[in-house]
Protein backbone atom coordinates (compact mmCIF):
# COMPACT_ATOMS: atom_id res chain seq x y z
CA UNK A 1 0.00 0.00 0.00
CA UNK A 2 1.52 3.37 -1.16
CA UNK A 3 1.98 6.39 1.28
CA UNK A 4 -1.03 8.33 0.30
CA UNK A 5 -3.50 5.30 0.46
CA UNK A 6 -2.65 4.44 3.20
CA UNK A 7 -3.68 7.79 4.31
CA UNK A 8 -6.95 7.86 2.70
CA UNK A 9 -7.46 4.67 4.47
CA UNK A 10 -6.89 5.79 8.03
CA UNK A 11 -8.88 8.33 6.86
CA UNK A 12 -11.75 6.44 6.21
CA UNK A 13 -11.68 4.36 9.45
CA UNK A 14 -11.51 7.29 11.56
CA UNK A 15 -14.68 8.50 10.03
CA UNK A 16 -16.76 5.61 10.46
CA UNK A 17 -15.44 5.19 13.80
CA UNK A 18 -16.55 8.46 14.32
CA UNK A 19 -19.68 7.84 13.18
CA UNK A 20 -20.40 4.72 15.17
CA UNK A 21 -18.80 5.05 18.46
CA UNK A 22 -17.92 7.42 21.56
CA UNK A 23 -14.44 7.74 22.81
CA UNK A 24 -14.70 5.09 25.10
CA UNK A 25 -15.78 2.39 22.96
CA UNK A 26 -13.12 3.48 20.34
CA UNK A 27 -10.73 2.91 22.75
CA UNK A 28 -12.00 -0.29 24.00
CA UNK A 29 -12.28 -1.47 20.01
CA UNK A 30 -8.79 -0.60 19.40
CA UNK A 31 -7.21 -2.30 22.37
CA UNK A 32 -8.87 -5.27 21.04
CA UNK A 33 -7.54 -4.89 17.35
CA UNK A 34 -4.17 -4.57 19.18
CA UNK A 35 -3.59 -0.91 18.96
CA UNK A 36 -1.30 0.92 21.54
CA UNK A 37 -4.36 3.53 22.78
CA UNK A 38 -1.44 4.78 25.40
CA UNK A 39 0.67 6.59 22.57
CA UNK A 40 0.51 10.35 23.00
CA UNK A 41 -2.17 12.20 20.66
CA UNK A 42 -2.84 16.03 20.71
CA UNK A 43 -5.16 17.05 22.98
CA UNK A 44 -7.86 17.35 20.16
CA UNK A 45 -12.01 17.40 20.69
CA UNK A 46 -12.25 14.86 17.76
CA UNK A 47 -12.37 11.22 17.26
CA UNK A 48 -11.84 11.10 13.74
CA UNK A 49 -8.13 13.17 14.47
CA UNK A 50 -7.80 10.57 17.46
CA UNK A 51 -8.05 7.81 15.44
CA UNK A 52 -5.98 8.43 12.77
CA UNK A 53 -3.30 9.80 15.22
CA UNK A 54 -3.42 6.44 16.97
CA UNK A 55 -3.24 4.26 13.33
CA UNK A 56 -0.53 6.50 12.63
CA UNK A 57 2.26 4.37 13.09
CA UNK A 58 0.03 0.74 13.13
CA UNK A 59 1.28 -1.85 10.58
CA UNK A 60 -0.46 -1.66 7.33
CA UNK A 61 -2.01 -5.51 8.43
CA UNK A 62 -3.78 -4.00 11.41
CA UNK A 63 -5.38 -0.96 9.24
CA UNK A 64 -6.39 -3.37 6.78
CA UNK A 65 -7.72 -6.25 8.94
CA UNK A 66 -10.06 -3.02 10.72
CA UNK A 67 -10.75 -2.17 7.43
CA UNK A 68 -12.36 -4.78 6.69
CA UNK A 69 -14.35 -5.44 10.04
CA UNK A 70 -15.92 -2.34 9.81
CA UNK A 71 -16.73 -3.39 5.89
CA UNK A 72 -14.93 0.19 4.28
CA UNK A 73 -14.59 -1.40 0.55
CA UNK A 74 -10.77 -1.21 -0.54
CA UNK A 75 -8.54 -2.72 -2.94
CA UNK A 76 -5.76 -4.45 -0.41
CA UNK A 77 -5.51 -7.81 1.59
CA UNK A 78 -3.66 -7.80 4.46
CA UNK A 79 -0.36 -10.11 4.30
CA UNK A 80 -0.26 -12.07 7.66
CA UNK A 81 3.25 -13.21 8.80
CA UNK A 82 2.97 -17.45 8.98
CA UNK A 83 5.13 -18.87 11.05
CA UNK A 84 5.24 -22.65 12.24
CA UNK A 85 2.44 -22.13 14.60
CA UNK A 86 0.45 -21.70 11.87
CA UNK A 87 1.45 -23.81 9.20
CA UNK A 88 1.62 -27.05 11.95
CA UNK A 89 -1.89 -27.68 12.14
CA UNK A 90 -3.92 -25.17 9.91
CA UNK A 91 -4.77 -26.08 6.08
CA UNK A 92 -2.57 -23.23 3.91
CA UNK A 93 -5.54 -20.83 2.65
CA UNK A 94 -8.60 -21.82 4.79
CA UNK A 95 -9.91 -19.84 7.49
CA UNK A 96 -8.40 -21.02 11.09
CA UNK A 97 -11.41 -21.89 13.53
CA UNK A 98 -10.62 -23.00 16.76
CA UNK A 99 -12.87 -25.86 18.07
CA UNK A 100 -13.36 -25.99 21.72
CA UNK A 101 -14.92 -29.13 22.90
CA UNK A 102 -14.14 -31.33 25.82
CA UNK A 103 -13.47 -34.48 25.72
CA UNK A 104 -16.92 -36.36 25.60
CA UNK A 105 -17.57 -35.01 22.38
CA UNK A 106 -14.20 -35.10 20.35
CA UNK A 107 -15.88 -37.92 18.18
CA UNK A 108 -18.28 -35.13 16.77
CA UNK A 109 -15.57 -32.40 17.07
CA UNK A 110 -13.45 -34.21 14.90
CA UNK A 111 -16.27 -35.01 12.12
CA UNK A 112 -17.04 -31.07 12.77
CA UNK A 113 -13.52 -30.72 11.52
CA UNK A 114 -13.67 -32.66 8.46
CA UNK A 115 -16.89 -31.45 7.07
CA UNK A 116 -15.61 -28.14 7.79
CA UNK A 117 -13.15 -28.18 4.92
CA UNK A 118 -15.76 -28.18 2.55
CA UNK A 119 -16.13 -24.33 3.46
CA UNK A 120 -12.50 -23.73 2.90
CA UNK A 121 -12.37 -23.55 7.26
CA UNK A 122 -9.61 -25.47 9.05
CA UNK A 123 -10.95 -26.34 12.39
CA UNK A 124 -8.29 -27.32 15.41
CA UNK A 125 -8.90 -30.01 17.37
CA UNK A 126 -6.15 -30.56 19.81
CA UNK A 127 -6.61 -34.48 19.89
CA UNK A 128 -6.59 -34.35 16.44
CA UNK A 129 -3.67 -31.96 15.92
CA UNK A 130 -1.00 -31.87 18.14
CA UNK A 131 1.71 -34.57 18.00
CA UNK A 132 2.34 -36.88 21.34
CA UNK A 133 5.83 -35.77 21.30
CA UNK A 134 4.70 -31.89 21.17
CA UNK A 135 4.29 -29.93 24.22
CA UNK A 136 0.60 -29.93 24.00
CA UNK A 137 0.01 -26.94 25.97
CA UNK A 138 2.04 -24.89 23.95
CA UNK A 139 0.62 -25.98 20.65
CA UNK A 140 -2.62 -25.14 21.98
CA UNK A 141 -1.81 -21.65 22.79
CA UNK A 142 -0.34 -21.42 19.50
CA UNK A 143 -3.24 -22.67 17.64
CA UNK A 144 -5.46 -19.66 20.07
CA UNK A 145 -2.98 -17.12 19.41
CA UNK A 146 -3.18 -17.51 15.16
CA UNK A 147 -6.99 -18.40 15.34
CA UNK A 148 -9.51 -16.49 12.99
CA UNK A 149 -12.44 -17.63 15.13
CA UNK A 150 -13.67 -20.00 18.07
CA UNK A 151 -16.61 -22.32 18.38
CA UNK A 152 -17.68 -23.67 21.86
CA UNK A 153 -19.22 -26.81 21.96
CA UNK A 154 -21.38 -26.29 24.71
CA UNK A 155 -21.84 -29.32 26.21
CA UNK A 156 -22.22 -30.13 30.05
CA UNK A 157 -19.51 -30.28 31.68
CA UNK A 158 -18.14 -27.59 29.26
CA UNK A 159 -18.77 -24.33 32.11
CA UNK A 160 -16.32 -26.82 34.55
CA UNK A 161 -13.56 -27.48 32.33
CA UNK A 162 -10.84 -25.32 33.34
CA UNK A 163 -9.35 -25.55 29.81
CA UNK A 164 -12.67 -24.79 27.74
CA UNK A 165 -13.16 -22.23 29.66
CA UNK A 166 -9.65 -20.52 28.98
CA UNK A 167 -9.81 -21.19 25.73
CA UNK A 168 -13.14 -19.08 25.58
CA UNK A 169 -11.41 -16.48 27.53
CA UNK A 170 -8.63 -16.02 24.93
CA UNK A 171 -11.03 -15.61 22.08
CA UNK A 172 -12.80 -13.20 24.04
CA UNK A 173 -9.88 -11.27 25.39
CA UNK A 174 -8.32 -11.08 21.54
CA UNK A 175 -11.61 -9.92 20.68
CA UNK A 176 -12.39 -12.55 18.00
CA UNK A 177 -15.65 -14.22 17.21
CA UNK A 178 -17.24 -17.16 19.32
CA UNK A 179 -19.70 -19.19 17.58
CA UNK A 180 -21.20 -21.16 20.34
CA UNK A 181 -23.19 -24.58 19.40
CA UNK A 182 -25.65 -25.29 22.56
CA UNK A 183 -25.81 -29.11 22.98
CA UNK A 184 -27.32 -29.12 26.61
CA UNK A 185 -26.03 -25.61 27.68
CA UNK A 186 -26.35 -22.65 26.57
CA UNK A 187 -24.10 -19.76 26.57
CA UNK A 188 -22.63 -18.01 29.67
CA UNK A 189 -20.99 -15.32 30.96
CA UNK A 190 -19.08 -13.13 28.12
CA UNK A 191 -20.46 -15.30 25.07
CA UNK A 192 -24.42 -15.06 27.06
CA UNK A 193 -24.67 -12.13 24.66
CA UNK A 194 -24.84 -14.86 21.45
CA UNK A 195 -27.80 -16.50 20.84
CA UNK A 196 -25.92 -19.86 19.86
CA UNK A 197 -27.11 -22.37 17.29
CA UNK A 198 -28.76 -25.47 18.66
CA UNK A 199 -26.93 -28.21 17.62
CA UNK A 200 -29.59 -30.61 19.10
CA UNK A 201 -30.76 -32.87 16.60
CA UNK A 202 -28.42 -31.76 13.98
CA UNK A 203 -26.29 -33.65 11.73
CA UNK A 204 -22.89 -33.23 11.69
CA UNK A 205 -23.31 -31.34 8.04
CA UNK A 206 -25.86 -29.23 9.17
CA UNK A 207 -23.66 -27.94 12.26
CA UNK A 208 -21.12 -27.17 9.13
CA UNK A 209 -23.05 -25.06 7.39
CA UNK A 210 -24.89 -23.28 10.30
CA UNK A 211 -20.85 -21.97 11.32
CA UNK A 212 -19.86 -21.12 7.70
CA UNK A 213 -22.58 -18.85 7.62
CA UNK A 214 -22.16 -17.13 10.71
CA UNK A 215 -18.75 -16.70 9.51
CA UNK A 216 -19.82 -15.36 6.22
CA UNK A 217 -22.16 -12.80 7.50
CA UNK A 218 -20.44 -11.58 10.80
CA UNK A 219 -18.86 -8.97 10.57
CA UNK A 220 -15.65 -9.60 12.43
CA UNK A 221 -14.93 -12.66 10.15
CA UNK A 222 -16.70 -11.69 6.82
CA UNK A 223 -13.54 -9.91 5.13
CA UNK A 224 -11.46 -12.99 6.41
CA UNK A 225 -13.88 -15.28 4.89
CA UNK A 226 -14.27 -13.54 1.41
CA UNK A 227 -10.18 -13.17 1.09
CA UNK A 228 -9.92 -17.12 1.79
CA UNK A 229 -12.43 -18.25 -0.52
CA UNK A 230 -10.94 -15.77 -3.47
CA UNK A 231 -8.00 -17.31 -2.73
CA UNK A 232 -9.63 -20.83 -3.23
CA UNK A 233 -11.02 -19.96 -5.96
CA UNK A 234 -7.66 -18.78 -7.45
CA UNK A 235 -5.61 -21.68 -6.66
CA UNK A 236 -8.22 -24.26 -7.78
CA UNK A 237 -7.16 -27.53 -9.74
CA UNK A 238 -10.51 -29.03 -11.09
CA UNK A 239 -13.60 -26.99 -11.94
CA UNK A 240 -15.97 -28.63 -9.39
CA UNK A 241 -13.20 -26.76 -6.77
CA UNK A 242 -13.92 -23.47 -9.06
CA UNK A 243 -17.52 -23.75 -8.77
CA UNK A 244 -17.65 -25.22 -5.26
CA UNK A 245 -15.55 -22.23 -3.71
CA UNK A 246 -17.25 -19.63 -6.19
CA UNK A 247 -21.30 -20.33 -4.99
CA UNK A 248 -19.71 -20.32 -1.42
CA UNK A 249 -18.02 -16.79 -2.17
CA UNK A 250 -21.65 -15.52 -3.83
CA UNK A 251 -23.11 -16.65 -0.91
CA UNK A 252 -21.29 -14.28 1.72
CA UNK A 253 -24.60 -11.76 2.10
CA UNK A 254 -23.56 -7.98 0.76
CA UNK A 255 -20.13 -9.70 -0.59
CA UNK A 256 -17.74 -6.28 -0.71
CA UNK A 257 -16.86 -5.48 -4.08
CA UNK A 258 -13.32 -5.69 -3.35
CA UNK A 259 -13.68 -9.55 -3.44
CA UNK A 260 -14.98 -9.53 -6.87
CA UNK A 261 -12.10 -7.27 -7.85
CA UNK A 262 -9.25 -9.12 -6.99
CA UNK A 263 -11.00 -12.15 -8.88
CA UNK A 264 -11.49 -10.41 -11.82
CA UNK A 265 -7.39 -9.07 -11.88
CA UNK A 266 -5.81 -12.55 -10.94
CA UNK A 267 -8.06 -14.69 -12.75
CA UNK A 268 -5.61 -15.23 -15.40
CA UNK A 269 -3.35 -16.72 -12.82
CA UNK A 270 -5.97 -19.96 -13.05
CA UNK A 271 -5.73 -22.27 -16.19
CA UNK A 272 -8.23 -24.41 -15.12
CA UNK A 273 -10.95 -21.14 -14.48
CA UNK A 274 -9.99 -19.94 -17.82
CA UNK A 275 -9.80 -23.37 -20.08
CA UNK A 276 -13.48 -24.33 -18.62
CA UNK A 277 -16.58 -22.64 -20.21
CA UNK A 278 -19.06 -23.45 -17.27
CA UNK A 279 -16.84 -22.05 -14.65
CA UNK A 280 -15.97 -18.75 -16.81
CA UNK A 281 -19.66 -18.25 -17.24
CA UNK A 282 -20.22 -18.58 -13.45
CA UNK A 283 -16.98 -15.85 -13.09
CA UNK A 284 -18.31 -13.56 -15.73
CA UNK A 285 -22.10 -13.65 -13.75
CA UNK A 286 -20.53 -12.41 -10.70
CA UNK A 287 -18.46 -9.84 -12.73
CA UNK A 288 -21.23 -8.76 -14.99
CA UNK A 289 -23.44 -8.31 -11.15
CA UNK A 290 -20.85 -6.05 -9.79
CA UNK A 291 -20.60 -3.70 -12.96
CA UNK A 292 -16.97 -4.94 -14.08
CA UNK A 293 -15.96 -6.17 -17.21
CA UNK A 294 -16.03 -9.92 -18.04
CA UNK A 295 -12.77 -12.07 -17.79
CA UNK A 296 -11.71 -13.64 -21.45
CA UNK A 297 -9.37 -16.14 -22.26
CA UNK A 298 -5.90 -14.74 -24.05
CA UNK A 299 -6.44 -15.39 -28.03
CA UNK A 300 -3.16 -17.55 -29.11
CA UNK A 301 -1.32 -15.27 -31.21
CA UNK A 302 -0.33 -16.13 -35.36
CA UNK A 303 3.16 -17.46 -34.05
CA UNK A 304 1.57 -19.76 -31.37
CA UNK A 305 -0.61 -21.50 -34.23
CA UNK A 306 1.45 -23.98 -35.89
CA UNK A 307 -1.02 -26.55 -37.56
CA UNK A 308 0.90 -26.33 -40.86
CA UNK A 309 4.36 -26.97 -39.50
CA UNK A 310 5.71 -30.33 -40.57
CA UNK A 311 6.12 -32.88 -37.78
Amino acid sequence: MRRLERIALIDRVGRELQARMSYADIETYLKQCGVDISKQTSNVNSKWVYVKELLAEEPDERVIEIADELEIDHGYVAQRHVGAADTRFWLSGHFKLFLSHISSVRAKAAQLQKSLRGYGISGFVAHEDIEPTKEWQKEIENALMSMDALVAVLSPGFKESNWTDQEVGVAVGRGVLVVPIRKGLDPYGFIAKYQGYLGDGKTVGDVAEAVFKILAKNAKTKGKMGDVLVGLVLSAKTDEEVQRWLELLKSIPGLPKRHVERLQANAGENEVLLESDSCLSSLNKLLEKYGLNAVTPAKPSPGDLDDDIPF
